[in-house]
């Protein structure tokens, strides 16, 4: 093992046996709750758009199901477009790829309506061209186990990233 890796920098295999059985692996077909609805976005790397409360989301994935009666569409595009850049194109902070893009991925005609009447809004607010994509939402591929509530398990170095482990910085805390 090299030092890059012992630092926590290369490429991680999950330990098979810690892996969760009960998570399919391909690509989801659920349908949301009844009551609920879906709501998909990009924002860089998966796990760190930090959602500010999980008190009105249900996160059974790596996709955001939500109560609309608890929590609007609008609620949640507010939050998306507050805890990232939208105008870099295919890169968050240090994180470099498509897989990183800023991206809106709506389920309804409604989700796409309000997703581009946002954008729009926070064009107006910035000196930069937003780049996030909007597109209807593809199959969901749901997260390797070993990235299941990652900042839960306390991330890449095993920082106090959950409030269970004593995490209270509103930004960086996990549930």
């Amino acid at each position: 093992m090299n030092i890059l890796n012992k630092l926590g920098f290369g490429t991680r295999s999950p330990d098979p046996s810690t892996m969760d059985p009960t998570i399919p692996q391909g690509p989801d077909d659920d349908l949301p709750a009844p009551g609920q609805q879906f709501a998909q976005f990009g924002a860089g790397c998966f796990w760190g758009l930090n959602w500010p409360s999980r008190e009105f989301l249900a996160l059974p994935r790596p996709r955001v199901q939500y109560d609309p009666k608890e929590c609007s569409y609008e609620t949640l595009l507010d939050v998306f477009w507050a805890r990232h850049d939208p105008t870099t194109l295919n890169r968050q902070g240090n994180d470099v790829g498509t897989q990183y893009r800023s991206g809106i991925y709506f389920y309804t005609p409604e989700q796409e309506k309000a997703a581009l009447e946002t954008l729009e809004q926070q064009q107006k607010l910035l000196n930069r061209k937003i780049v996030t994509e909007i597109s209807p939402a593809k199959k969901f591929y749901r997260a390797e186990e070993y990235h299941q509530q990652y900042l839960a398990k306390g991330g890449r170095f095993g920082f106090r990233q959950s409030a269970e482990k004593g995490c209270n910085d509103p930004i960086r805390c996990y549930g």
